[in-house]
């Protein structure tokens, strides 16, 4: 399994790391959808990487946590991303009615935030992400978890 950890002082260096993954991705894309996973405790920063994903890839507008909606959707740069946020998450089974399945189309984004609550029901990740506190700072560790998670992680 190919690995990296990256150093983040500050919010806008999250932004700006979080731009480059998407571009990344964009240009690794296969037939499918390109799956990550979001690890780390409550306020480590997932929320803030993937606004730095979704707006660095051209999103105009706010980029929120879907922590009560359990999904946002975005269509930027030829590409629909789902961000989802799975904290309140009661049962996996809820992701059946709200038709998960149909999410993970080709050609689209998915990145979700606490995929363990959706355990048994989500695909596997292409790249688990997981965010660590560092002092003030935070330790991002992306590991690949897929050959097309290999290839995003080898153009970072």
């Amino acid at each position: 399994m190919l690995e990296s950890t990256r150093y983040i002082p500050d919010e806008s260096t999250m932004l700006r790391f979080g731009k480059k993954l998407a571009e990344n991705i964009l240009q690794v894309q296969a037939n499918r959808a390109v799956i990550l996973y979001f690890n780390g405790d409550l306020g480590a920063g997932k929320t803030t990487l993937t606004r730095g994903m979704v707006q660095g890839l051209g999103h105009q507008g706010k980029v929120k946590s879907p922590t009560y909606t359990l999904v946002e959707e975005y269509n930027v740069a030829g590409k629909m991303i789902y961000h989802f946020d799975l904290y309140r998450l009661a049962d996996p089974e809820e992701l059946e009615f709200m038709g998960i399945r149909d999410y993970f189309a080709k050609d689209c984004i998915c990145l979700i935030e606490w995929p363990e609550k959706g355990e048994g029901l989500l695909p596997p990740a292409d790249l688990s992400v997981n965010i660590d506190y560092y002092d003030d700072a935070r330790n991002i560790t992306l590991i690949a978890q897929t050959t097309l998670g290999e290839q995003i992680l080898r153009q970072l």
